[in-house]
């Protein structure tokens, strides 16, 4: 029987979600909680990866079990797990359906905050600008969906079979006072690293470091060389990770929290 399990993490303590050999990942602390449960050695696999001290709102991982267990397995995963992963459901599934390749679209969102602040410095990234040009990033926002070829924008593009990504929404919204922005984007797929170069390539614009054209040229020129510079992990999310079978309600209303409760698409 295969099982989907919905979870969320914060990933500031992780070297990411895939099992790595230069520290700790989350995939490695729930294989050993769910092993020390069913007292054997229990794998599992990932709807995709995430980067050091990136987050997930909205996480899948399936497993395969020979049988049914008949106790609140969600209970003794909570209550053996560290504080910043948690598991949400844990969903029966027919037939044999992939937790990473089944997914038809997955959503990020890259959070900012433009001040000093104690509370949000693991959770945010702190970007210390005041008037940042607003118009304009959204005008580069919406330029990636006339596009599809974002090698440009891939840490490593020849690690992949391809870099065509087919992105179905891309908006910057930010606060009442202009203190916090977010950066919403969703897509059928995304490559290495590419949703932080994409963040930061928005960030040059927004501080006027970088033209709408000149980004629009690496979208035109995918081989166009350029200097990568990707925004901060910590402000990144996967918030949302649809199938055709499974469409959950996210359980947490972090966008809420982080971005305020007054805020506006741009």
């Amino acid at each position: 029987m295969r099982y989907f399990f919905y979870i969320g993490y914060l990933g500031t303590n992780y070297h990411g979600w895939q099992k790595h050999p230069d520290g700790i990942s989350v995939q490695q602390v729930l294989e050993n909680c769910l092993s020390q449960v069913f007292k054997k050695p229990t794998y599992i696999t990932g709807c995709g990866r995430t980067d050091a001290q990136v987050h997930a709102s909205q996480f899948f991982f399936h497993m395969d079990a020979e049988e049914a267990w008949d106790f609140d397995l969600i209970f003794r995963m909570n209550n053996i797990l560290p504080d910043d992963i948690s598991v949400f459901d844990i969903i029966p599934m027919e037939g044999l359906p992939h937790a990473r390749f089944d997914a038809t679209e997955r959503s990020y969102d890259y959070f900012i905050h433009t001040y000093k602040d104690p509370f949000l410095s693991n959770f945010s990234s702190m970007y210390l600008v005041k008037d940042w040009d607003l118009a304009n990033m959204q005008r580069a926002a919406g330029l990636l969906l006339n596009y599809t070829d974002y090698h440009a924008f891939c840490k490593m593009p020849g690690r992949n079979e391809h870099t065509i990504c087919n992105i179905s929404e891309a908006k910057v919204f930010t606060d009442s006072t202009g203190d916090k922005l977010r950066f919403h984007i969703s897509a059928n797929r995304f490559l290495g690293r590419m949703v932080r170069i994409i963040t930061g390539k928005l960030i040059e614009i927004g501080t006027g470091k970088l033209s709408v054209d000149e980004f629009e040229a690496h979208l035109i020129d995918p081989q166009l060389p350029q200097l990568i510079k990707p925004a901060y992990p910590q402000g990144l999310y996967l918030s949302k990770i649809k199938y055709p079978y499974l469409d959950l309600p996210q359980r947490s209303d972090f966008t809420r929290m982080l971005a305020g409760a007054k805020e506006r698409e741009i």
